[in-house]
């Protein structure tokens, strides 16, 4: 495996993702049956890629650990990463796994089905602990991994030395990110989620992955069950009834953000980086949900994932109605 250096920045980064990398190939004809469709095009995607990509467009210096193919693909992801404004040194190059690839149907507004190639295995699952930075990792002002990367090995141990490099540093943060055709088990998904909940100090997710976390459907409930798990913000995504966010002290509760949605996918990302941008910004939790929730609804009304993030400004113009 051969790692990818090519970008200069500090050495503290204000944001590093760990996790999920593909090439997505979404069709430009809506309501067509992927059997049916002739035409695609191809987009960096991937749940981990797409958050530090959506913080570099706040103006955050962000990088992702992750792993690619050493094919036509992954060259692409790589210097896509970077043209998108992400230091790709934490990448690296797998000789045997082939880079992923991600299909999706698109059927407006709520029917996004999604098809993944990432067999036999996908080189951001076969992340090392020893390949690790961890000065970097524990430096980082805000740390975000996702569940899937706790789905198999050596990843899941990479994920562990990541957090016990951190030792529960603020903003060290799970996003739930559960997918079921990437786990032997939903019981195994939970298990492993419980488990790393004890390492992170706040956990982002909608309501079915806070089901699979916590064995909850409601949203307050969920909330406080993530809560008692240790964590110290519990953010909870429920779509058309908004986002619920809350801490020991604090609690915000923020509507839907209206849009025309072109394609659903992606939003939960953009979402996410805005984020990241409210807690670097030290905003108040009902300003950060407010902005992330307007900036994953914009990254809803439009096709692709990573490069439909906005910008800071976008959203703040969305904010102030005009």
């Amino acid at each position: 495996m051969i790692l990818q250096r090519t970008i200069e920045t500090p050495a503290s980064f204000d944001l590093i993702t760990m996790g999920r990398i593909s090439a997505d190939l979404y069709p430009l004809e809506d309501g067509v049956p992927l059997e049916q469709v002739t035409t695609f095009r191809k987009y960096l995607g991937g749940s981990a890629t797409n958050v530090a990509v959506a913080a570099a467009r706040h103006g955050l210096r962000t990088a992702v650990i992750t792993g690619v193919g050493d094919d036509p693909f992954g060259r692409f992801c790589v210097a896509e990463v970077r043209r998108l404004g992400v230091d790709n040194r934490f990448m690296f190059t797998d000789p045997v796994n082939p880079t992923p690839l991600a299909f999706c149907e698109i059927f407006p507004p709520d029917n996004f089905p999604l098809y993944f190639r990432r067999e036999p295995k996908a080189p951001d699952l076969t992340i090392s602990a020893d390949r690790l930075d961890l000065d970097a990792i524990r430096d980082a002002r805000v740390f975000w991994a996702t569940a899937t990367g706790l789905s198999q090995q050596p990843s899941r141990d990479a994920h562990l030395a990541a957090w016990q490099a951190r030792r529960r540093k603020p903003d060290t943060i799970l996003d739930l990110d559960y997918r079921a055709m990437f786990w032997p088990s939903r019981a195994d998904a939970h298990r492993e989620v419980a488990k790393a909940l004890e390492q992170v100090t706040v956990a982002v997710g909608n309501l079915a992955e806070c089901e699979v976390a916590v064995g909850e459907t409601d949203p307050d409930r969920a909330a406080d069950a993530l809560l008692d798990r240790g964590v110290e913000l519990a953010v909870v995504k429920q779509g058309s009834g908004g986002v619920l966010a809350k801490t020991r002290t604090d609690t915000a509760r923020v509507p839907p953000y209206p849009v025309t949605v072109v394609n659903g996918l992606g939003a939960g990302d953009g979402f996410g980086g805005a984020l990241v941008y409210g807690l670097i910004s030290g905003w108040s939790l009902d300003r950060s949900l407010r902005f992330a929730n307007v900036a994953g609804a914009i990254v809803a009304s439009r096709r692709e994932c990573s490069t439909a993030m906005p910008d800071t400004r976008e959203v703040l113009d969305r904010l102030a109605g005009n």
